[in-house]
């Protein structure tokens, strides 16, 4: 099969971390069938930047080399574009993708990236297939909610990393139950892993009695990092020896830094990093908060666990399929309060961290198998109705 992926969420010169769960699936899905990455980026006005997330000029990442991955931009101007996004990423990736000359185009990232491969796959009269992976699915604005709808039932497959996602699209958005894959995250068993907390913590430096409290992802407001900011300093009031590590970017980055700049120096900003970086936080950290409004299916939880620490997160999306009252404690969103309480109890329990690394098995090379599968089944009933449509 000759697969096409459309996707902004990609590693791209200056953020080798963006969308990683669909690089790992995308790593895997090469060695199964033809594959080539089209990553349509939106190139905005010098004095005109998002504010949203954190712009990025088109360009390569060492992390994809190993995958023909084309990075195409169009012009965009924030919100006043938004309507037209689809169609000039539409129009970007058009004689790539013909040259390409795809059996399937799968995209992931429903409104722009998916709408614009949507118009390519009817154009080129070929299967195509959508992915949804959380908050592009879960929009607010009226005229993104209908170009999403249009994607989302449109699509051959549509696949989802949560039940959640699924029901979401079939109540909100009138998808067909019958065409909605559920496809879970993996983790990268070589990477993370349990292991031992003191040498992680020798090699970052942090001390033995420090109570570690770590948070990985993007540094936007939607991930609860104010009401964690603000937890964190109360339940130093009794446990001064407490920590926070933030690793990531994003849009906050010069907010968190001025807080900790002012009172904050048991607070760190420590970027973003790559896996086997983040794996070794893991090891050192006591636990990892994710106190987010809402989430499609973190894999920060599940490489979380896989490396044997709990976490304290809340009960959005899909958190639920991924964790239970064995592995988490959960607390409200947009709570302090009970937010500092859920850490101060996940601090004082005994957790068994061969137990909680046992509790996923599932790596990438399912989700691929997944994934192909699905295309396949796209691609089979594609054809299927063209020869009806022949006879």
């Amino acid at each position: 099969m000759r697969l096409l992926i459309v996707t902004s969420q990609f590693p791209i010169d200056g953020e080798p971390n963006r969308g990683r769960p669909v690089f790992q699936t995308v790593r895997e899905l090469a060695r199964r069938a033809t594959v080539r990455v089209i990553n349509p980026i939106a190139v905005y006005p010098a004095a005109l930047q998002p504010n949203s997330y954190l712009a990025r000029k088109p360009g390569a990442n060492p992390v994809a080399a190993e995958l023909d991955a084309v990075y195409v931009p169009y012009r965009a101007i924030p919100a006043l574009s938004r309507p037209f996004n689809g169609w000039l990423a539409a129009r970007a990736i058009a004689a790539e993708a013909a040259r390409f000359a795809p059996d399937v185009i799968l995209a992931y990232w429903l409104y722009p990236d998916a709408f614009a491969a949507q118009i390519v796959a009817q154009r080129l009269g070929i299967s195509f297939v959508a992915g949804a992976r959380g908050s592009d699915i879960r929009v607010r604005d009226a005229i993104s909610r209908m170009l999403t709808g249009r994607v989302v039932r449109g699509a051959s497959r549509l696949l989802v990393v949560s039940a959640d996602l699924g029901r979401l699209a079939v109540s909100d958005y009138g998808g067909d139950p019958a065409r909605v894959h559920v496809i879970p995250n993996g983790c990268d068993a070589a990477i993370f892993h349990p292991r031992a907390r003191a040498p992680a913590r020798a090699a970052l430096g942090i001390a033995d009695d420090c109570e570690l409290v770590l948070y990985v992802g993007r540094l936007v407001p939607e991930k609860g990092l104010r009401e964690l900011f603000d937890a964190c300093a109360l339940l130093r009031n009794d446990r001064p020896r407490l920590s926070l590590v933030l690793v990531g970017d994003g849009p906050m980055r010069a907010e968190l830094a001025m807080r900790i700049a002012n009172n904050a120096a048991w607070a760190s900003l420590a970027g973003a990093q790559p896996p086997q970086a983040v794996a070794q936080c893991f090891a050192a950290c006591n636990l990892l908060a994710l106190p987010s409004y809402s989430e499609g299916h973190p894999n920060v939880l599940v490489e979380a666990l896989a490396c044997g620490r709990p976490v304290v997160t809340t009960p959005v999306g899909g958190i639920p399929e991924v964790v239970d009252d064995a592995v988490a404690i959960l607390v409200p969103p947009r709570t302090v309060a009970p937010l500092r309480d859920a850490l101060a109890q996940a601090l004082d329990r005994h957790w068994d961290a061969d137990a909680l690394g046992a509790r996923f098995s599932r790596d990438w090379s399912q989700v691929a198998a997944d994934t192909l599968k699905a295309c396949t089944q796209a691609l089979a009933e594609h054809r299927s109705n063209s020869n009806r449509a022949k006879d």
